[in-house]
């Protein structure tokens, strides 16, 4: 149960609540946004807080023990505030998020009611729906190495030792959102198909210059080779776009050993076995002899 400071619990006893709410955004490029629900500015720790910015909250959601706290909000998309574009780059993935509960007449007298991160974020036409979680929501990861058979490494990096080489190419048609024509990978030898699927891509010039994006296909169509990406990018492309295509892995041991002669810095258990063979026993059968099951 969280305790109230002495100035906050007087306001709530005196019977004429003077309290309002104030949270605080940092973005991931360092810009704090403040809002309030009070119908005036207030300022306090460096920070103006804007009213009548369409920001809206729902409650608090507060839990015992090491439970993940969450609080949603739903705002309006307004150029002087939060902006389609600013969440399409990605801007607030992550953002801290701090929210008050501010006595408006002495705004001195406050109390962090919430600390967390912006969660996900959905989009509509004019507004949008944000989900903010605790600072807990950060021991909800895996701790340590798990037992997969696939590789737990990232390609290139100091696990894997993989030394990666970009192609570079340019944008010659964007067939929709995700998928993109190029050119620079005519030579099929050295480009063969699939081998950028999921790799990277990162531009060098136009609208998205310096920024990432997954690749999910690379393909030779009819029309040429194309580029699938997981998702549009945060600009459109144009023709005439430069990138560097990097060359991705699937984390299995045959891709490990066939693409990259790299099988012995695998960092799966291709050998694992699975479910069926945990319920499995010595047979006749050539599999099932109580041998080794890689001989």
């Amino acid at each position: 149960m969280r305790e109230l400071t002495p100035a906050i619990d007087a306001a709530l006893e005196s019977g004429v609540t003077t309290l309002c709410r104030c949270w605080a955004i940092e973005r991931r490029d360092g810009v704090v946004l403040g809002f309030t629900d009070h119908d005036l500015p207030l300022s306090f720790e460096g920070i103006d807080f804007a009213p009548e910015t369409g920001f809206t909250r729902t409650e608090l959601e507060r839990s015992l023990g090491l439970s993940v706290d969450n609080m949603e909000a739903t705002g309006a998309l307004r150029s002087d505030a939060i902006t389609e574009e600013d969440i399409a780059l990605g801007l607030y993935d992550g953002a801290r998020v701090t929210q008050w509960l501010v006595d408006w007449t002495a705004p001195e007298n406050r109390m962090v009611a919430f600390a967390g991160r912006v969660g996900e974020i959905r989009r509509g036409a004019q507004a949008f729906e944000v989900e903010f979680t605790g600072l807990s929501d950060a021991l909800n990861r895996p701790m340590g190495r798990v037992y997969l058979r696939s590789c737990d490494a990232e390609l290139g990096d100091a696990r894997c030792g993989v030394t990666l080489t970009a192609a570079a190419g340019s944008v010659l048609a964007v067939l929709d959102g995700r998928r993109l024509r190029v050119a620079g990978f005519e030579d099929a030898e050295a480009h063969p198909e699939g081998w950028y699927a999921l790799g990277r891509l990162v531009w060098r010039t136009g609208a998205n210059a310096g920024r990432t994006e997954s690749v999910l296909g690379f393909a030779r169509r009819s029309g040429g080779v194309e580029i699938e990406l997981w998702k549009a990018p945060a600009a459109a492309p144009s023709a005439g776009d430069a990138f560097d295509l990097y060359p991705g892995c699937d984390k299995s041991a045959a891709t490990c050993r066939d693409k990259f002669a790299n099988l012995t810095r695998f960092r799966g258990f291709p050998h694992m076995p699975g479910e069926d063979w945990a319920a499995g026993y010595p047979g006749s059968e050539e599999d099932h002899d109580g041998g080794s099951l890689f001989r």
